[in-house]
């Protein structure tokens, strides 16, 4: 039998031999004429007009991380509502705490004016 030490050097040597092979086996294999269509800035066949950089406002961003932060946190409070009756009251506080860190968190963003657009 193998102890737990046994257990995670395998497992480590087993992911490093994965890795190390994907990256080998993509160094043989991959092409190598060097084609001018690769070096263009896009590939979709259309030639660019003018400067190809465009500045975007940061807040689109601050607006995407704030959606995706949210939406993740919201993610965990389906399966505690399937469970909720099964739970106890301990989840119970654990998910008002949950909820009020949400809360505190759009609470600041709204205070540091992230969701304000101008």
């Amino acid at each position: 039998m193998l102890t737990d030490g046994g257990a995670i050097a395998i497992f480590l040597i087993v992911g490093i031999i994965f890795g190390a092979g994907g990256i080998a086996t993509s160094f043989l294999i991959h092409p190598r004429r060097k084609n001018p269509v690769k070096f263009e800035p896009y590939e979709c066949g259309v030639k660019t007009i003018g400067s190809s950089w465009v500045q975007f406002k940061v807040q689109y961003f601050v607006y995407a991380l704030l959606f995706v932060i949210f939406d993740v946190e919201t993610i965990y409070l389906y399966p505690w509502a399937v469970k909720f009756q099964s739970l106890g009251m301990f989840a119970f506080v654990e998910m008002i705490i949950f909820i009020f860190i949400l809360v505190l968190g759009l609470w600041y963003a709204w205070k540091e004016g992230a969701l304000e657009w101008s």
